[in-house]
């Protein structure tokens, strides 16, 4: 089984608002073969821990928008977790998105393609 369209939507717009604040090597991992709470990992890297705030917060701020609000949000300064149930956000610095891999970790799991441009 594959993540719904309306999760993928959701990792998209999320991407969308990491991309506006310049985080890098975004990827979305379809989570659904798991057994895992949530059907998509979003990971994204920011280089110092005030983008990760700004990465975090913007993201919080697009998906108002629509309505959707994080189950908890956790971490601060080199790794922010959003938490939306079926859609699990992880900005991380370089260094800790290195040392942890969890694009690497997962890596059995199948990427969902995103449409963004991202800064080089």
């Amino acid at each position: 089984m594959a993540a719904s369209k309306q999760v993928k939507d959701l990792a998209q717009l999320a991407a969308e608002a990491i991309s506006e604040k310049l985080g890098t090597d975004i990827i979305a991992l379809d989570m659904t073969d798991q057994m895992l709470l949530s059907e998509v990992f979003l990971i994204a890297t920011a280089q110092n821990e005030q983008q990760v705030d700004a990465i975090a917060d913007e993201v919080f701020r697009k998906l108002a928008e629509i309505g959707e609000k994080p189950i908890r949000r956790e971490g601060k300064g080199a790794w922010i977790l959003l938490d939306y149930s079926d859609l699990v956000v992880h900005i991380q610095n370089t260094e800790l998105r290195n040392y942890y891999m969890l694009d690497r970790l997962w890596n059995d799991c199948p990427r969902i393609e995103l449409k963004v441009s991202e800064a080089r």
